[in-house]
């Protein structure tokens, strides 16, 4: 059986006009959500912090899927700056209708051995950053009356993760702020969020280089396999699509049937 990701390709007209921002968007789930997005229709402003090449990447590669795309560097750990990308988004395609709060970091330590700045630093880009965007996005949705933001967790907000502490915190944070958001800005701005389990991933290519690591955690996973960044990113252009209208508040778990959530 051929457990590679199958590609299908969504069909223009879903996001046609809309306008999206993706955090993080210069490698990994953002980059694939990014282009997935552009294949949807959608204007792209992918948002990035040091990989300014990739970023161009990125932008080429949605532009070869027929829609206009930008990168635009920004730290979202800094208010200010959030606000710069957001602005900067409705500038250049006049509305900011979607949002993917993506940028994220995975490090961690035993919980007596973190230090304080490893703490923060991982709050700060994973939740603090996650707030920064909304906050600097909702404004601009509500004078539409439309939005849709998805925001992207992992399954270690939902069932912690030993060693990694300071990013289970984040990541549980973000799914009690989805929950938060999408009562406090409905009707008219759905709010979700993707909890991904393993994802092949630079992000994981450390752990990933000791193949038999590798293979102990696909064993874990009922589906057989680690998730492509492809997987996740189709899973969002789903839920910030008119396919996902009736749909708020959820934490969808893309993981293989790894961790079963209900």
């Amino acid at each position: 059986m051929n457990r590679e990701t199958r590609t299908i390709a969504f069909p223009r007209e879903l996001l046609r006009g809309k306008t999206a921002i993706v955090t993080g968007g210069s490698r990994g789930i953002g980059r694939a959500t990014a282009e997935r997005l552009a294949e949807a229709g959608a204007n792209v402003v992918i948002n990035f912090v040091g990989r300014q090449e990739a970023a161009q990447e990125v932008v080429r590669a949605c532009s070869a899927r027929g829609s206009e795309a930008i990168a635009v560097r920004a730290d979202v750990t800094d208010v200010g700056e959030a606000d710069e990308l957001v602005r900067r988004a409705v500038e250049k395609f006049g509305s900011a209708d979607i949002l993917v709060a993506n940028a994220g970091v995975w490090e961690g330590a035993p919980v007596e051995e973190m230090s304080e700045e490893l703490w923060d630093r991982v709050l700060d880009i994973n939740l603090k950053g996650t707030w920064t965007a909304c906050r600097a996005v909702v404004p601009h949705m509500k004078r539409a009356s439309s939005g849709a933001i998805v925001i992207v967790s992992s399954t270690a907000g939902q069932r912690g993760e030993a060693g990694y502490s300071n990013y289970a915190a984040s990541k549980g944070g973000q799914i009690s702020f989805t929950k938060s958001l999408a009562v406090e800005l409905a009707p008219d701005i759905r709010v979700n969020c993707v909890a991904p389990g393993w994802v092949d991933t630079d992000m994981c290519q450390g752990v990933f280089a000791d193949p038999d690591y590798k293979q102990r955690v696909i064993e874990t996973i009922p589906l057989r396999r680690v998730a492509q960044p492809d997987d996740i990113a189709a899973a969002i252009v789903f839920l910030v699509s008119d396919w996902a209208r009736h749909i708020t508040g959820e934490v969808l778990n893309v993981n293989g049937g790894s961790v079963l959530c209900g």
